[in-house]
Formats: structure tokens, sequence, C-alpha cells
């Protein structure tokens, strides 16, 4: 409970846009030190060490803000900026993942424009 509660007193600070034109803003340092301190917290074995998540969390930034965000669809910009925010995760990766998932559904679902027609030979 404690850890939950340091991990909204550290991020809940910060500000999420929900206009789906402009990414996001999140502060990637206090997310990463807040998780740090919930797995100490909870006497768990530090996963990835700070430095490592703000590294992850500023390539999932630059993916993003290089191409991802602005090839996604207005509603899904609009939704994945609205579960980051009410979710509380504040993070680029959920976020990179919230907008990437309907484009690798759209990849891997079958190709049915030509299914159940025969060619006719000439």
């Amino acid at each position: 409970m404690k850890a939950a509660l340091l991990s909204l007193a550290l991020l809940g600070g910060q500000s999420i846009m929900t206009a789906s034109d402009r990414m996001p803003t999140l502060n990637v340092d206090a997310l990463c030190k807040a998780r740090s301190a919930d797995d100490k917290l909870m006497k768990l074995p530090e996963v990835r060490s700070v430095a490592d998540c703000v590294h992850d969390e500023t390539d999932a930034k630059q993916a993003l803000s290089s191409k991802a965000w602005a090839d996604a669809e207005k509603s899904i910009r609009d939704r994945c900026a609205r579960e980051i925010a009410e979710l509380g995760t504040r993070s680029y990766l959920d976020l990179l993942i919230c907008i990437q998932m309907p484009q690798g559904l759209k990849s891997q679902a079958p190709d049915t424009s030509t299914s159940g027609k025969k060619r006719k030979a000439n």
C-alpha cells in the first residue's frame, strides 16, 4: 500500500496532455525512481536499474516522437493518452505499445480480399 501511495505521490504531479496532436510529456526520471522505490519497499529484487529504465523510456519516447505518434490515427492517440493518464502508468513504453498494438493487429489479420473467390481460367 505504501508503495502505491509513493508512486502516486511521485507521479501524480505530472501533467498529461489529452490533446492527441501533441504527444504527452512524461517525467521519466520520476517514473523510474518510483518503480525502483516500489521494488525496494516491497523487498523485490531490482529488475532494472534506474539508469536502464531511463534509457528504455528515452528510447521509447524517441520512437514515438520520430514517427509512431504522428502515424497513429487520432482516435488511437486519444485512447492511449487517456489510458496512461487513467491507469497511472505514465510510461513511454506503455504508450508506444498502445500506439503500435492496433497496427500489429492489422498486419496479422488474414487477407480476405480474395477468399472464397475462384479465378476463371482464360
